[in-house]
């Protein structure tokens, strides 16, 4: 309930049984409805997808001049007694001894009515689609998951580290980085000379902290980092952002196997606790945006994944006798398609590709036996298709070096990295799992969009 620096939180007073007690609420209006010298006021505090309605009377002094005329989206505090509620769905309300307002919002301009916008729609207005339904309940659910995360990592002994946002390591070596630079590129001719930039060279947005986190796990055995990631990548889809935030756990004196076994054990404890913690959230999702998600949700927690090699990957794809967009071979980058038609189509559930092609893969990732694949693998689920990737990590320095130096990579540049299989190297793996891709399948959101507050991608930076 609440406390002396708060007021009570609607999600708590409706688990209350009716007693009597005098309770004080604020929130936003999402409707009146007025009946004689009633008024019926539904508030929502964002604290669960349920409003509380509040009963106002014509005995408050306000009753006619101010809460007869408050319209959608204004914030008002109310203060008042419990009391069983006779309509349907709901068990308690509050009569109102007082009502105040906060802030009011002109029913004339306020842009979200009493009616279902367009999620095209509520991306126009990101200051105020998170006081929607579904939006809100996106809010919960992403909450909920990053608590479960953390919650996960800790109960098996998982360091948290915080690995830099800004960095001159490009570890997936595509090319993606957002530079860094105080430099005034305005008055630079040509190439700008980063030697005379804030760090003394090129920087950027990092694209992921997995090389960072590897110098702990090497020190700490298991540890993970949670934190915004950055790609330059053009490309405007619904599955795609620019800036993102991604889980990424690094574990030493493990390889691909246990890799997998950790990632298939966090997305099955994540179904769980959503599934458990989420309920009406999930209603709403199931209902409106994805039949049968809580069904997919259940699935996901009790089943076992699929474990495919890449080749017997290309395999069941050039049998499948589909007309692909993309022609299928040994030695293609799977494309969505694909991955969506082996765990959507073929198998109906979640799916490891393994041991994928060394050209395909980065550097860090170890070479298999045969010299032409790594221990990789790409976790696909229904929906969304890629979720998860992760490596078995090259511990060995001679076979590092010569895979950097095929990528074209600066050894000097990465001398800190080699460092660490020059010292005490150590089978590890690890794997990075995209945490709106995450939202978005517990969600069934259609759009990547929509799974984090604030969308970045081309030609959106804002707010």
């Amino acid at each position: 309930m609440g406390s002396s620096l708060f007021p009570s939180r609607i999600k708590d007073v409706l688990a209350l049984e009716a007693q009597g007690q005098e309770i004080s609420v604020s929130g936003w209006l999402r409707t009146r409805r007025d009946s004689g010298n009633l008024s019926f006021l539904e508030l929502n505090d964002g604290s669960c997808l349920v409003n509380l309605q509040i009963l106002a009377d014509s005995e408050l002094p306000n009753f006619h001049d101010l809460i007869k005329g408050m319209g959608t989206g204004t914030a008002l505090s109310a203060t008042g007694t419990l009391v069983p509620s006779p309509a349907k769905g709901q068990q308690v309300e509050l009569k109102a001894s007082t009502i105040t307002l906060l802030g009011e919002a002109d029913p004339a301009n306020y842009p979200l009515q009493k009616k279902r916008h367009s999620f095209e729609f509520l991306r126009t207005i990101p200051q105020l689609r998170s006081r929607t339904n579904a939006l809100g309940a996106v809010a919960r659910v992403r909450n909920s998951l990053s608590f479960c995360i953390h919650q996960f990592f800790q109960d098996l002994g998982f360091l948290q580290i915080h690995t830099p946002i800004i960095t001159t390591s490009d570890c997936e070596g595509a090319g993606e980085m957002f530079t860094v630079t105080t430099l005034d590129l305005a008055r630079s001719n040509g190439e700008p000379d980063f030697s005379r930039d804030f760090f003394g060279k090129r920087a950027g947005l990092t694209v992921s902290g997995q090389l960072q986190a590897e110098v702990f796990a090497l020190s700490h055995g298991r540890v993970y980092t949670f934190g915004p990631t950055f790609r330059a990548e053009n490309s405007n889809t619904t599955r795609h952002l620019a800036e993102f935030w991604m889980v990424e756990p690094e574990m030493a004196f493990c390889d691909l196997a246990g890799d997998m076994q950790l990632a298939e054990a966090l997305l099955k404890n994540l179904a769980k606790s959503t599934l458990q913690n989420c309920t009406d959230d999930l209603d709403l999702f199931d209902r409106y945006i994805e039949k049968g998600l809580q069904e997919k949700l259940s699935f996901l927690a009790t089943q076992p994944f699929h474990h495919m090699l890449y080749s017997e990957a290309i395999e069941a794809l050039q049998k499948s006798g589909r007309d692909f967009e993309f022609a299928v071979k040994w030695g293609m980058d799977l494309q969505a398609e694909h991955e969506r038609f082996l765990c959507e189509e073929l198998l109906k559930a979640p799916l490891f590709v393994t041991n994928y092609p060394a050209s395909l893969k980065p550097f860090y990732m170890r070479l298999d036996d045969d010299g032409k694949t790594v221990a990789a693998m790409d976790l696909l689920v229904p929906g969304i298709g890629e979720i998860i990737g992760g490596s078995q990590r090259e511990e060995r320095l001679a076979i590092l070096i010569r895979r950097m130096t095929e990528a074209g990579l600066d050894l000097q540049e990465y001398a800190w990295y080699l460092d660490l299989r020059r010292y005490g190297s150590a089978p590890h793996a690890g794997f990075g799992l995209g945490f709106e891709r995450l939202v978005q399948y517990f969600t069934g959101m259609q759009n990547i969009r929509d799974a984090i507050p604030f969308p970045r991608s081309p030609g959106h930076a804002s707010p």
